[in-house]
Protein backbone atom coordinates (compact mmCIF):
# COMPACT_ATOMS: atom_id res chain seq x y z
CA UNK A 1 0.00 0.00 0.00
CA UNK A 2 1.10 3.54 -0.73
CA UNK A 3 2.10 4.95 2.66
CA UNK A 4 1.79 8.63 1.78
CA UNK A 5 0.97 10.40 5.03
CA UNK A 6 -2.02 12.69 5.28
CA UNK A 7 -3.34 14.25 8.43
CA UNK A 8 -6.89 13.27 9.27
CA UNK A 9 -8.01 16.86 8.80
CA UNK A 10 -6.43 17.08 5.36
CA UNK A 11 -7.79 13.69 4.39
CA UNK A 12 -11.34 14.59 5.34
CA UNK A 13 -11.08 17.98 3.68
CA UNK A 14 -9.75 16.41 0.51
CA UNK A 15 -12.58 13.89 0.45
CA UNK A 16 -15.20 16.56 1.06
CA UNK A 17 -17.19 15.31 4.03
CA UNK A 18 -20.29 17.40 3.30
CA UNK A 19 -23.98 16.68 3.62
CA UNK A 20 -24.94 17.35 0.00
CA UNK A 21 -24.36 14.82 -2.82
CA UNK A 22 -21.23 15.05 -4.88
CA UNK A 23 -21.18 14.71 -8.62
CA UNK A 24 -18.05 13.69 -10.42
CA UNK A 25 -17.81 13.48 -14.19
CA UNK A 26 -14.60 12.53 -15.91
CA UNK A 27 -13.84 12.85 -19.61
CA UNK A 28 -10.19 11.86 -19.94
CA UNK A 29 -10.79 8.21 -20.85
CA UNK A 30 -11.89 7.13 -24.30
CA UNK A 31 -14.89 4.77 -24.35
CA UNK A 32 -17.06 3.59 -21.50
CA UNK A 33 -16.59 0.11 -20.00
CA UNK A 34 -20.27 0.18 -18.96
CA UNK A 35 -22.85 1.68 -21.30
CA UNK A 36 -25.24 3.66 -19.10
CA UNK A 37 -26.84 5.60 -21.96
CA UNK A 38 -25.82 8.86 -20.35
CA UNK A 39 -27.34 8.10 -16.94
CA UNK A 40 -25.19 8.57 -13.79
CA UNK A 41 -24.39 5.92 -11.22
CA UNK A 42 -26.03 6.67 -7.87
CA UNK A 43 -24.08 5.45 -4.84
CA UNK A 44 -26.08 5.45 -1.59
CA UNK A 45 -24.61 5.71 1.91
CA UNK A 46 -26.79 4.83 4.89
CA UNK A 47 -24.66 6.76 7.38
CA UNK A 48 -24.20 10.52 7.92
CA UNK A 49 -21.71 12.56 5.92
CA UNK A 50 -18.24 12.71 7.42
CA UNK A 51 -18.25 9.24 8.94
CA UNK A 52 -15.87 6.49 7.88
CA UNK A 53 -18.32 4.81 5.50
CA UNK A 54 -19.08 8.12 3.81
CA UNK A 55 -15.45 9.17 3.53
CA UNK A 56 -14.28 5.87 2.05
CA UNK A 57 -17.21 5.81 -0.38
CA UNK A 58 -16.49 9.29 -1.68
CA UNK A 59 -12.83 8.75 -2.39
CA UNK A 60 -13.54 5.47 -4.21
CA UNK A 61 -16.48 7.04 -6.10
CA UNK A 62 -14.20 9.75 -7.44
CA UNK A 63 -11.72 7.16 -8.70
CA UNK A 64 -14.55 5.02 -10.10
CA UNK A 65 -15.90 7.98 -12.07
CA UNK A 66 -12.50 8.31 -13.68
CA UNK A 67 -12.33 4.58 -14.44
CA UNK A 68 -15.75 4.54 -16.09
CA UNK A 69 -15.54 8.01 -17.65
CA UNK A 70 -18.97 8.94 -16.35
CA UNK A 71 -20.79 10.62 -13.50
CA UNK A 72 -21.07 9.08 -10.04
CA UNK A 73 -23.41 10.68 -7.49
CA UNK A 74 -22.97 9.91 -3.79
CA UNK A 75 -26.12 10.38 -1.69
CA UNK A 76 -26.38 10.09 2.09
CA UNK A 77 -29.62 8.52 3.30
CA UNK A 78 -28.96 7.86 6.99
CA UNK A 79 -31.39 6.32 9.43
CA UNK A 80 -32.73 3.02 10.77
CA UNK A 81 -29.23 1.53 11.14
CA UNK A 82 -28.63 1.88 7.41
CA UNK A 83 -31.91 0.22 6.44
CA UNK A 84 -33.28 3.28 4.61
CA UNK A 85 -30.44 3.30 2.09
CA UNK A 86 -30.52 -0.50 1.75
CA UNK A 87 -34.26 -0.54 1.07
CA UNK A 88 -33.90 2.19 -1.56
CA UNK A 89 -31.09 0.27 -3.24
CA UNK A 90 -32.96 -3.04 -3.18
CA UNK A 91 -35.97 -1.44 -4.89
CA UNK A 92 -33.86 0.21 -7.62
CA UNK A 93 -33.78 -0.96 -11.20
CA UNK A 94 -31.64 -4.06 -11.77
CA UNK A 95 -29.27 -2.25 -14.10
CA UNK A 96 -26.19 -1.77 -11.91
CA UNK A 97 -26.65 1.99 -11.77
CA UNK A 98 -27.53 2.00 -8.06
CA UNK A 99 -24.86 1.04 -5.55
CA UNK A 100 -24.91 1.09 -1.76
CA UNK A 101 -22.11 1.00 0.81
CA UNK A 102 -22.60 -1.44 3.68
CA UNK A 103 -20.42 -1.34 6.81
CA UNK A 104 -20.11 -4.49 8.81
CA UNK A 105 -20.44 -6.64 10.62
CA UNK A 106 -23.74 -5.15 11.80
CA UNK A 107 -26.63 -6.95 13.50
CA UNK A 108 -29.95 -5.25 14.14
CA UNK A 109 -33.58 -6.05 14.93
CA UNK A 110 -34.65 -3.71 12.10
CA UNK A 111 -35.66 -5.71 8.96
CA UNK A 112 -33.43 -4.81 6.04
CA UNK A 113 -32.33 -6.21 2.68
CA UNK A 114 -29.48 -8.66 2.94
CA UNK A 115 -26.52 -9.61 0.80
CA UNK A 116 -27.15 -13.06 -0.63
CA UNK A 117 -30.89 -12.33 -0.88
CA UNK A 118 -32.10 -8.92 -2.09
CA UNK A 119 -28.55 -7.57 -2.56
CA UNK A 120 -25.41 -8.78 -4.32
CA UNK A 121 -21.97 -7.70 -3.13
CA UNK A 122 -19.86 -6.16 -5.88
CA UNK A 123 -16.57 -5.64 -4.03
CA UNK A 124 -14.95 -5.28 -0.64
CA UNK A 125 -14.05 -1.61 -0.25
CA UNK A 126 -11.88 -1.88 2.85
CA UNK A 127 -11.08 -3.73 6.03
CA UNK A 128 -9.53 -2.22 9.14
CA UNK A 129 -8.87 -2.76 12.83
CA UNK A 130 -10.44 -1.43 15.99
CA UNK A 131 -8.50 -0.57 19.13
CA UNK A 132 -9.26 -1.13 22.80
CA UNK A 133 -8.49 2.10 24.65
CA UNK A 134 -8.71 3.22 28.26
CA UNK A 135 -9.08 6.65 29.80
CA UNK A 136 -6.17 8.31 31.57
CA UNK A 137 -8.64 10.38 33.63
CA UNK A 138 -9.06 7.55 36.15
CA UNK A 139 -6.72 4.86 37.42
CA UNK A 140 -6.72 1.76 35.23
CA UNK A 141 -4.15 -1.05 35.05
CA UNK A 142 -1.40 -0.15 32.57
CA UNK A 143 -1.39 -3.52 30.78
CA UNK A 144 -4.05 -5.58 29.06
CA UNK A 145 -3.29 -8.52 31.32
CA UNK A 146 -3.86 -6.36 34.40
CA UNK A 147 -7.00 -4.85 32.93
CA UNK A 148 -8.55 -8.24 32.16
CA UNK A 149 -7.59 -9.56 35.59
CA UNK A 150 -9.40 -6.60 37.18
CA UNK A 151 -12.42 -7.22 34.95
CA UNK A 152 -12.59 -10.88 35.97
CA UNK A 153 -12.28 -9.97 39.64
CA UNK A 154 -15.09 -7.41 39.40
CA UNK A 155 -17.73 -8.69 36.92
CA UNK A 156 -19.88 -5.95 35.41
CA UNK A 157 -17.90 -3.08 36.96
CA UNK A 158 -15.77 -2.12 33.95
CA UNK A 159 -17.65 -0.83 30.91
CA UNK A 160 -16.70 -0.06 27.31
CA UNK A 161 -18.15 2.46 24.86
CA UNK A 162 -18.88 1.83 21.17
CA UNK A 163 -20.65 3.63 18.37
CA UNK A 164 -23.82 1.59 18.83
CA UNK A 165 -25.67 -1.65 19.46
CA UNK A 166 -24.95 -4.42 16.98
CA UNK A 167 -22.01 -2.62 15.39
CA UNK A 168 -18.67 -4.24 14.66
CA UNK A 169 -17.31 -2.53 17.79
CA UNK A 170 -20.07 -3.96 20.01
CA UNK A 171 -19.64 -7.45 18.55
CA UNK A 172 -15.87 -7.23 19.01
CA UNK A 173 -16.41 -6.27 22.64
CA UNK A 174 -18.58 -9.32 23.16
CA UNK A 175 -15.90 -11.46 21.53
CA UNK A 176 -13.45 -9.99 24.03
CA UNK A 177 -15.77 -10.88 26.90
CA UNK A 178 -16.08 -14.41 25.56
CA UNK A 179 -12.40 -15.12 24.96
CA UNK A 180 -11.11 -13.26 28.05
CA UNK A 181 -13.87 -14.68 30.31
CA UNK A 182 -14.91 -11.22 31.44
CA UNK A 183 -18.27 -9.49 31.89
CA UNK A 184 -17.52 -5.91 30.87
CA UNK A 185 -20.67 -3.85 30.30
CA UNK A 186 -21.43 -2.45 26.85
CA UNK A 187 -22.32 1.27 26.66
CA UNK A 188 -23.72 2.03 23.17
CA UNK A 189 -23.62 5.53 21.66
CA UNK A 190 -25.29 6.90 18.55
CA UNK A 191 -22.03 7.35 16.69
CA UNK A 192 -18.40 7.36 17.71
CA UNK A 193 -17.89 11.09 18.38
CA UNK A 194 -19.59 11.28 21.79
CA UNK A 195 -18.23 7.86 22.71
CA UNK A 196 -14.67 9.12 22.24
CA UNK A 197 -15.40 12.26 24.25
CA UNK A 198 -16.81 10.33 27.18
CA UNK A 199 -13.96 7.84 27.30
CA UNK A 200 -11.40 10.67 27.22
CA UNK A 201 -13.29 12.41 30.03
CA UNK A 202 -13.53 9.25 32.12
CA UNK A 203 -17.34 8.94 32.07
CA UNK A 204 -16.76 5.48 30.55
CA UNK A 205 -13.43 3.83 31.37
CA UNK A 206 -12.89 1.89 28.15
CA UNK A 207 -13.71 2.16 24.47
CA UNK A 208 -13.63 -0.23 21.53
CA UNK A 209 -13.49 2.12 18.59
CA UNK A 210 -11.99 2.76 15.18
CA UNK A 211 -8.43 4.00 15.23
CA UNK A 212 -8.84 7.32 13.42
CA UNK A 213 -11.01 9.19 15.98
CA UNK A 214 -8.96 8.05 18.99
CA UNK A 215 -5.49 8.43 17.46
CA UNK A 216 -4.96 12.11 18.46
CA UNK A 217 -5.94 11.31 22.05
CA UNK A 218 -3.57 8.34 22.21
CA UNK A 219 -0.71 10.46 20.91
CA UNK A 220 -1.57 13.26 23.37
CA UNK A 221 -1.55 10.85 26.32
CA UNK A 222 -5.26 11.18 27.09
CA UNK A 223 -6.01 7.57 26.16
CA UNK A 224 -4.02 4.37 26.61
CA UNK A 225 -4.11 1.86 23.75
CA UNK A 226 -4.33 -1.69 25.09
CA UNK A 227 -4.52 -3.67 21.87
CA UNK A 228 -5.44 -3.88 18.19
CA UNK A 229 -8.37 -6.12 17.25
CA UNK A 230 -6.92 -7.67 14.09
CA UNK A 231 -4.23 -10.31 13.69
CA UNK A 232 -1.74 -7.73 12.39
CA UNK A 233 -0.66 -4.45 13.95
CA UNK A 234 -1.80 -1.13 12.53
CA UNK A 235 0.57 1.14 10.67
CA UNK A 236 -1.00 4.08 12.51
CA UNK A 237 -0.12 2.52 15.89
CA UNK A 238 2.91 0.34 15.16
CA UNK A 239 3.95 0.10 18.81
CA UNK A 240 0.57 -1.14 20.04
CA UNK A 241 0.36 -4.96 20.14
CA UNK A 242 -2.55 -6.92 18.78
CA UNK A 243 -4.90 -8.50 21.28
CA UNK A 244 -3.49 -11.80 20.06
CA UNK A 245 0.01 -10.73 21.04
CA UNK A 246 -1.26 -9.34 24.33
CA UNK A 247 -2.52 -12.70 25.55
CA UNK A 248 -5.62 -13.67 23.52
CA UNK A 249 -4.25 -15.97 20.79
CA UNK A 250 -7.61 -16.61 19.08
CA UNK A 251 -8.67 -12.96 18.87
CA UNK A 252 -9.24 -11.54 15.39
CA UNK A 253 -11.93 -9.04 14.39
CA UNK A 254 -12.11 -6.17 11.94
CA UNK A 255 -14.44 -3.58 10.53
CA UNK A 256 -15.26 -4.00 6.86
CA UNK A 257 -17.04 -2.06 4.17
CA UNK A 258 -18.58 -3.55 1.03
CA UNK A 259 -20.43 -2.11 -1.94
CA UNK A 260 -23.54 -3.88 -3.21
CA UNK A 261 -26.19 -3.62 -5.92
CA UNK A 262 -29.69 -5.14 -6.25
CA UNK A 263 -29.81 -8.86 -6.95
CA UNK A 264 -30.79 -9.47 -10.57
CA UNK A 265 -28.24 -7.16 -12.22
CA UNK A 266 -26.86 -9.00 -15.28
CA UNK A 267 -23.68 -10.92 -14.52
CA UNK A 268 -21.62 -9.17 -17.18
CA UNK A 269 -22.41 -5.81 -15.60
CA UNK A 270 -21.64 -7.13 -12.12
CA UNK A 271 -18.24 -8.32 -13.34
CA UNK A 272 -17.55 -5.02 -15.12
CA UNK A 273 -18.40 -3.01 -12.00
CA UNK A 274 -16.28 -5.30 -9.85
CA UNK A 275 -13.28 -4.83 -12.15
CA UNK A 276 -13.73 -1.05 -12.23
CA UNK A 277 -14.09 -0.76 -8.44
CA UNK A 278 -11.05 -2.97 -7.85
CA UNK A 279 -9.06 -0.78 -10.23
CA UNK A 280 -10.28 2.32 -8.40
CA UNK A 281 -9.08 0.83 -5.10
CA UNK A 282 -5.55 0.77 -6.48
CA UNK A 283 -5.52 4.48 -7.40
CA UNK A 284 -2.79 6.43 -5.53
CA UNK A 285 -5.23 8.92 -3.99
CA UNK A 286 -7.41 6.08 -2.69
CA UNK A 287 -4.44 4.28 -1.16
CA UNK A 288 -3.20 7.51 0.45
CA UNK A 289 -6.62 8.22 1.97
CA UNK A 290 -6.91 4.63 3.18
CA UNK A 291 -3.50 4.84 4.84
CA UNK A 292 -4.63 7.98 6.65
CA UNK A 293 -7.78 6.18 7.85
CA UNK A 294 -5.92 3.05 8.93
CA UNK A 295 -7.77 0.68 6.59
CA UNK A 296 -6.67 -1.60 3.75
CA UNK A 297 -8.28 -2.22 0.35
CA UNK A 298 -9.20 -5.83 -0.33
CA UNK A 299 -9.31 -6.99 -3.94
CA UNK A 300 -11.91 -9.72 -4.46
CA UNK A 301 -14.34 -10.90 -7.10
CA UNK A 302 -18.04 -10.23 -6.68
CA UNK A 303 -18.58 -13.90 -5.80
CA UNK A 304 -15.80 -13.81 -3.21
CA UNK A 305 -17.20 -10.58 -1.76
CA UNK A 306 -20.66 -12.10 -1.31
CA UNK A 307 -19.19 -15.27 0.21
CA UNK A 308 -17.08 -13.17 2.59
CA UNK A 309 -20.11 -11.25 3.89
CA UNK A 310 -22.19 -14.40 4.34
CA UNK A 311 -19.39 -16.10 6.27
CA UNK A 312 -18.83 -13.05 8.46
CA UNK A 313 -22.49 -12.59 9.25
CA UNK A 314 -22.84 -16.25 10.21
CA UNK A 315 -19.84 -15.93 12.51
CA UNK A 316 -21.22 -12.93 14.36
CA UNK A 317 -24.80 -14.19 14.48
CA UNK A 318 -23.48 -17.29 16.23
CA UNK A 319 -21.63 -15.12 18.74
CA UNK A 320 -24.72 -12.97 19.32
CA UNK A 321 -26.80 -16.08 19.96
CA UNK A 322 -24.25 -17.46 22.40
CA UNK A 323 -24.01 -14.13 24.24
CA UNK A 324 -27.82 -13.67 24.17
CA UNK A 325 -27.41 -10.14 22.82
CA UNK A 326 -30.40 -7.83 22.58
CA UNK A 327 -30.68 -4.97 20.08
CA UNK A 328 -33.76 -3.12 21.38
Amino acid sequence: MNTTRLSRRRALAALGATASPWLWAQSAMQGRPIDTQGRPITWLVGQPAGGTTDVLTRVVARALARQLDQAVIVENRPGAAGAIALQAAAKAAQDGLTLVSIPGPTLTHIPRPQIGKEMTALAILARGPMVLVGTMATALPPTLEGLLAAARKNPGVLSYATSGNGTSQHLTGELLNQLARTQMTHIPYKGGGQAVTDVVGGQVPLGLLGITPVLPHIKAGRLRAYGISTAMRSGLLPDVPTLQEAGLPDFNADQWFVVATPTGVPDDRVQALNAAINKALQAPEVQAAYAAAGVEPTLATAQQSTAFVLQEMQRWQTLAHQAKLQWD
